[in-house]
């Protein structure tokens, strides 16, 4: 049922996965198997998902303190501009359900 999936769409629903396994039992390599390919079909994958988001927290940032000491540096003081830009990269990766 499930060790096909290869895309987000094809992650079936909470429901679908009760309906078809309660009350059954599984060898263990089925139930890994199934697991896997749940969570890859998801999006998780551990090590890549862990990277994205470690760009996003200090990359991001990094890059708009580079980026506003090249345009204005006295423009505004980096004790201020680093958490704001920290602030609202941690907001978007929220809105866009990556945390």
């Amino acid at each position: 049922m499930c060790h096909n999936m290869k895309k987000k769409k094809d992650v079936p629903s909470v429901d679908n996965l009760q309906e078809a396994y309660e009350g059954k039992k599984i060898p263990k390599e089925e139930f890994q198997k199934l697991l896997q390919d749940v969570l890859i079909g998801a999006g998780f994958t551990g090590v890549g998902g862990i990277k994205e988001f470690l760009l996003f927290i200090f990359g991001v940032p990094a890059f708009a303190v580079f980026l506003k000491n090249r345009i204005g540096p006295t423009f505004i003081p980096n004790d201020l501009f680093t958490p704001a830009v920290t602030s609202a990269t941690v907001f978007l990766l929220a809105k866009l359900k990556k945390i």
